[in-house]
């Protein structure tokens, strides 16, 4: 028998084994990053630093396929423990170079520290093709001192 023991739901993390590895199937570019906290550590293992901008504001993170890919699920965590905000993003994708930006998903999520501190989003998508994924944080929808911060971008 197989057995795992969690201590609670939030603390729930996909199974490894259908993860697209991200690190060998693709270029990431960022707007903005934090030495301590660089982007590589959102798809690294075992890694819990996650990533943090390095200034406030809009941020922007790119996924540029080697190859064209299959996107079937894609499943994110932020994580706020100080700060308390209101926080947007939005998802895009497209097919290659030409194709404009397709909207997938939008989304806001109030933080507090005293309450929520955690947004894990698991989204069941169908897509083919896929060149590009856009994912843009808007830290604080109310233009507070909040920085962007992402601790995983899981993609299937």
């Amino acid at each position: 028998m197989r057995k795992i023991v969690k201590k609670s739901e939030t603390e729930w993390t996909p199974e490894n084994g259908s993860w697209l590895d991200v690190a060998a199937i693709a270029q990431v570019e960022v707007t903005s990053e934090d030495s301590q906290h660089p982007i590589e550590s959102v798809f690294a293992e075992g890694n819990e630093g996650g990533w943090r901008a390095s200034e406030r504001g809009k941020q922007t993170i790119r996924l540029y396929f080697d190859q064209p890919q299959r996107v079937r699920r894609l499943w994110l965590h932020f994580q706020e423990l100080q700060t308390e905000r209101t926080q947007q993003f939005s998802l895009h994708w497209s097919k290659n170079k030409a194709d404009a930006l397709r909207p997938l998903i939008q989304q806001q999520w109030n933080f507090s520290p005293g309450g929520s501190t955690s947004q894990i989003e698991d989204f069941t998508v169908e897509l083919d093709d896929v060149w590009m994924l856009q994912l843009v944080i808007d830290p604080d929808i109310s233009k507070g001192p909040a920085i962007a911060t992402l601790q995983r971008w899981r993609i299937a």
